[in-house]
């Protein structure tokens, strides 16, 4: 009688582990889910009929594909992030140098005042500022009195050297000076000296002038 309850209960047990069986809860087999279940179907496998050898071969295949997946994509996470933290590392080394976005120009709205940035190089001891249209001709001139080298906005109220209300449009600026030592410089909008540097969701931002600019939209760092 005891060994019948025993065996009894051990067939209940049985019969209880396998009515429950394992789950993931993030719904997803990796590599030790699938060792526990493999071990789970040889441990509860009906004697008389156990599980055949390439059936066994073929689930410890798979367990291997699992694991070499498994360190392939633990290498590829380290990968991405030391590379993240290099381009991270490469773009604030850049901060102090020159960077230039391409272009020259800025876009006005008639009727309104446009508000730009120059990055003048060496010290200003006489010059102008200079906005052009597209075809190259002078319509403002700004006179530029004495200052140290730096980085400096202007306002245009938008209007010619005559007065007169200009267009909407794309303008260039420019500027020709001369330093301290009395030597020609030349410089013009698009170009500045990279003041600091912000990630923002894993993108980079650059400061150049008073503004922030995305880090692809900078063509050139000297």
């Amino acid at each position: 009688m005891i060994n019948q309850t025993n065996n009894t209960t051990s067939a209940t047990s049985t019969l209880s582990k396998a009515n429950n069986p394992y789950v993931n809860p993030d719904g997803i087999l990796g590599k030790d889910d699938f060792m526990k279940l493999m071990l789970i179907e040889l441990q509860y496998q009906d004697p008389t009929d156990p599980m055949d050898t390439e059936k066994i071969l073929s689930q410890t295949s798979q367990l291997a594909t699992l694991e070499s997946a498994d360190n392939t994509n633990k290498a590829l996470e380290e990968l991405s992030k030391s590379m993240q933290n290099a381009q991270q590392y490469s773009v604030i080394s850049a901060i102090g140098k020159t960077a230039s976005l391409g272009e020259n120009t800025i876009q006005h709205t008639k009727d309104s005042t446009s508000t730009f940035d120059l990055y003048f190089p060496t010290d200003v001891e006489s010059g102008s500022v200079s906005i052009l249209d597209n075809n190259g001709n002078l319509v403002k001139s700004i006179d530029l009195s004495e200052n140290a080298k730096g980085v400096y906005s202007f306002e245009w109220d938008g209007k010619d050297n005559n007065g007169n209300v200009v267009d909407d449009g794309i303008y260039q600026v420019v500027s020709d000076y001369y330093d301290q030592n009395g030597d020609a410089q030349h410089t013009a909008a698009g170009v500045y000296p990279i003041e600091s540097v912000r990630f923002d969701n894993g993108k980079a931002l650059v400061k150049l002038g008073s503004n922030y600019v995305p880090l692809e939209n900078v063509v050139e760092i000297y």
